[in-house]
């Protein structure tokens, strides 16, 4: 599985929950949605080879290039899992950071939950995933969770067909704590997991999901490389040192040792 970070610049767009998820029954004319934020100098990278905590590194060194004194505002979007949200690289490097979780993949858990308690193919599910998604961004993820349990227990539901309504309750009981599920630092920002979710399409699926292909791990990674560094625009500064270097790793490294010298 291919690891992925992004870095780039945003200022902030104050928004309201209804202007990143749509209220039950659709948007109406009345209501002027207020635009998001706008992503400049984007800049990612992407490893098969390496492991989750070096590529975040590196993303960390991008964005501390930027901000060595780290005078502004640091807001990282994690899509969840544990080791990102403990970012011990965070840590480390003593700044202070923004969590925010990437709420598609919140949404997810809710879609989960909602065909545990619904018929296949139920029109509600939209208005219903929509409702939970605003209590959410409204900060109220505590009872949200507390309402779909209810549901469950008044439906008389089966441990057997629980399974996504217990996957979203823990969930959403486990990112309670964390301020990226309402309004915050990172509210303005919320819709930028579209970047990252582009930059998987672009940078890998373009690539790597063509029918019968096959990579290895060393081929995936340099091919990684490469599209990253045309991507972020550093193609022209990138690609003479990468000849220079490897004019030193075939010729003169491999046989400087190899002969002696004579009178």
């Amino acid at each position: 599985m291919a690891a992925l970070a992004f870095a780039y610049d945003a200022a902030p767009a104050s928004r309201r929950p209804h202007d990143v998820i749509a209220v039950p029954g659709g948007q109406t004319g009345g209501r002027v949605l207020r635009k998001g934020p706008c992503a400049r100098a984007k800049w990612l990278t992407a490893s098969v080879d390496r492991d989750a905590a070096t590529v975040i590194a590196a993303a960390f060194d991008q964005a501390e290039a930027r901000d060595p004194a780290h005078w502004r505002c640091w807001v990282v979007l994690v899509d969840g899992d544990r080791h990102q949200i403990e970012l011990a690289e965070a840590a480390r490097r003593k700044v202070t950071i923004h969590l925010t979780v990437d709420l598609i993949h919140v949404i997810e858990y809710l879609w989960k939950a909602f065909w545990c308690l619904h018929a296949k193919d139920d029109p509600a599910v939209e208005d219903w995933v929509a409702e939970h998604a605003l209590a959410l961004l409204h900060g109220r993820c505590a009872e949200a969770a507390a309402r779909i349990a209810r549901q469950a227990d008044d439906l008389g539901l089966a441990t057997e067909r629980r399974g996504g309504v217990e996957e979203c309750v823990r969930y959403l009981a486990t990112k309670e704590a964390l301020p990226g599920l309402r309004a915050g630092p990172g509210a303005g920002l919320a819709d930028r997991d579209r970047v990252v979710e582009a930059a998987c399409r672009h940078l890998i699926a373009d690539r790597f999901d063509i029918t019968g292909s096959r990579w290895s791990v060393e081929g995936g990674e340099a091919l990684l490389v490469l599209r990253a560094v045309i991507i972020n625009r550093d193609f022209e500064e990138h690609w003479p040192h990468h000849i220079e270097q490897e004019h030193l790793r075939t010729r003169q490294a491999r046989h400087q040792d190899g002969y002696a010298l004579t009178d």
